[in-house]
């Protein structure tokens, strides 16, 4: 009986469309320094899922719905260099599936729409970011009574990744940068604005506190680390926090080696590292929509190309899995 009532309820999801849907909401954060910080919020939610998708992300989300009650863990997830909050959208949505908060802000001066910012200010204003992001979700988000803020994590991507770093207590060494980037001028995170070294400079002077660590951050997910050559020992010896690390062997734009293997071999503990063979660095993102092949064939080619023997959507499912294993490991109520 047991069996056949379980039957008839899927049956009846699967022809009405009232599945429960992951909610979705845009939200806007204050920046006393700079412009508002757009923030996508992806959370648990008891809301029917609309039978289409319903966003820029390909996804049918409970748009504005209520937050399901409960105490969640919350998931920051910073995109990368001329990202955007939905860069991540298929991880983002496994989370709230999973039962956390996922809020990706877009990070001003250093998006998709807007690169403008030089290094020597995103460096420091990405984690200034995700310490806003959090202090607003917990404070002043409308769902802010069903986030748990004794279970707070970080995922970060390329200059994400970076961000990560930092909010969890790295401190970039930048004499380090400096001299790799003039060794090794070629490397993409050498390419994108690395041409004021005085401003640059500066930064090496900047007491602990300015780098924005976020206390309240107890695991990190680090994946194709941007400028991970800047994270020596001395550079990462505040972070204690659980960590899981990820790279590509066919990453060319953050070649393992100056970057991901030298953070692995530095971190004051191992951390749970993922080295996936022929994944390239934008192997991390969702798949992207088939119509920008047409729209933007550069940026497509570009970002959306894998290499032939690697599928992207079902590396995704595994991904992510993966991310939500170490985060339910680690991210434990306390």
């Amino acid at each position: 009986m047991k069996a056949l009532i379980s039957l008839i309820s899927t049956l009846f999801v699967l022809t009405t469309g009232y599945a429960q849907a992951a909610g979705f909401q845009r939200i806007f954060v204050t920046d006393p320094n700079d412009r508002i910080i757009e923030v996508g919020v992806w959370y648990p939610s008891d809301s029917a899922s609309p039978n289409e998708a319903n966003t820029p992300f390909r996804q049918a989300l409970a748009l504005d719905s209520p937050v399901k009650p409960g105490s969640h863990p919350l998931i920051l997830l910073s995109h990368g260099y001329g990202g955007w909050m939905g860069g991540h959208a298929s991880t983002a949505k496994a989370l709230a599936d999973a039962g956390y908060v996922a809020a990706a802000p877009t990070h001003t001066g250093n998006n998709y729409e807007d690169e403008s910012y030089p290094p020597q200010r995103w460096m420091l204003d990405r984690p200034r970011h995700i310490k806003l992001t959090i202090d607003h979700l917990l404070n002043d988000w409308a769902g802010r009574a069903n986030i748990d803020p004794a279970r707070i994590g970080i995922f970060g991507f390329s200059a994400g990744g970076y961000t990560a770093l930092v909010s969890s207590g790295g401190v970039p060494n930048i004499h380090r940068l400096l001299t790799h980037c003039q060794k090794n001028p070629s490397e993409i995170a050498c390419k994108l604005g690395i041409n004021n070294q005085p401003a640059i400079t500066e930064l090496a002077k900047l007491p602990v506190n300015d780098w924005h660590h976020d206390p309240r951050i107890s695991a990190a997910v680090v994946v194709a680390p941007g400028f991970g050559f800047a994270f020596d020992q001395s550079a990462l010896k505040r972070i204690t926090l659980p960590l899981q690390l990820w790279s590509g062997t066919n990453d060319l734009n953050v070649p393992t080696e100056s970057n991901a293997d030298l953070i692995f071999k530095s971190l004051p503990q191992e951390p749970e590292y993922h080295l996936v063979k022929n994944a390239g660095h934008f192997a991390f993102l969702s798949p992207c929509n088939p119509v920008l092949q047409e729209q933007n064939p550069r940026v497509w080619n570009m970002v959306c190309v894998d290499a032939p023997t690697f599928n992207r959507k079902e590396f995704q499912k595994e991904f992510n899995e993966e991310v939500i294993r170490f985060f339910n490991k680690n991210l434990t109520a306390r």
